[in-house]
């Protein structure tokens, strides 16, 4: 059976004090959860609700991006050996708002990948199209087009590390949701891309979250798709009840 995740990205929300106490009020609640919890908290967060969370079961820290060089004069960026020494198991790499705000290129994040998984962390690589590409539709063939091009010169045992997210940019903070069944017609699409460069064995291993409005209310449903394996959450997350029924809505 494929790993099932729930991974919050708080984004650029909360005060270290607020995070622990969003994080803390989390851990007491989630009880046996069926997956790994994910916090994907500010960079400034990421010691202090690691150590929150310390000794509670399937719980992790993941920082929302990382640099594509080891090291360097790249004032206010974060490395991924940073986000290691830190704490972090996972790391978010590619999500919509920095390939439309900070404009990184598919060829930037497959560095990023590169060097994410070098050092260790396991990255949650985010692919999907915005409302443009939905209507023309040509989703199926831009979200292959993004996997191929930051993705697919990884090796099999390198590609089994990467856990995917898939995020329909017209549904993130819009308050539109795709249905669960355009969730889980993705998703299988997505799979049957891996597996046409991987294989069946790979592709039905690996995680592929759904990223797109995903709730307190619609959870259940996305969740109880085949092919929907968990979720990225974006404003859900910060609300502990919102998110702990998120996790409990695991399959």
């Amino acid at each position: 059976m494929r790993q099932q995740i729930v991974a919050g990205n708080w984004k650029m929300n909360t005060t270290i004090a607020e995070g622990l106490e969003l994080a803390r009020a989390v851990a007491e609640k989630v009880q046996n959860p069926r997956g790994a919890v994910v916090f994907g908290t500010p960079a400034t967060h990421l010691e202090s609700v690691g150590q929150a969370i310390k000794g509670y079961e399937h719980l992790y820290i993941a920082g929302q991006n990382c640099h594509q060089e080891a090291k360097g004069a790249y004032t206010g960026e974060i490395s991924a050996d940073m986000l290691v020494s830190a704490g972090a198991t996972y790391v978010i790499i590619g999500h919509s708002e920095r390939r439309q705000y900070f404009k990184e290129d598919n060829e930037m994040l497959a560095k990023k990948v590169d060097i994410a998984l070098q050092k260790g962390l396991i990255p949650i690589f985010c692919c999907g199209e915005p409302l443009e590409i939905r209507e023309e539709d040509t989703h199926v063939s831009y979200v292959s087009s993004q996997l191929e091009a930051s993705l697919y010169h990884l090796t099999e045992e390198q590609f089994s590390k990467i856990v995917i997210a898939y995020e329909p940019i017209w549904a993130i903070g819009t308050g539109k949701t795709a249905s669960s069944a355009q969730a889980q017609e993705m998703h299988f699409e997505i799979r049957k891309a891996l597996a046409g460069k991987y294989g069946a064995t790979v592709a039905d291993a690996t995680p592929i979250l759904y990223g797109g409005s995903c709730n307190a209310t619609n959870a259940a449903e996305l969740f109880g798709q085949p092919d929907v394996d968990g979720g990225l959450i974006g404003g859900a997350s910060l609300k502990a009840d919102d998110f702990v029924t998120i996790i409990n809505a695991l399959k």
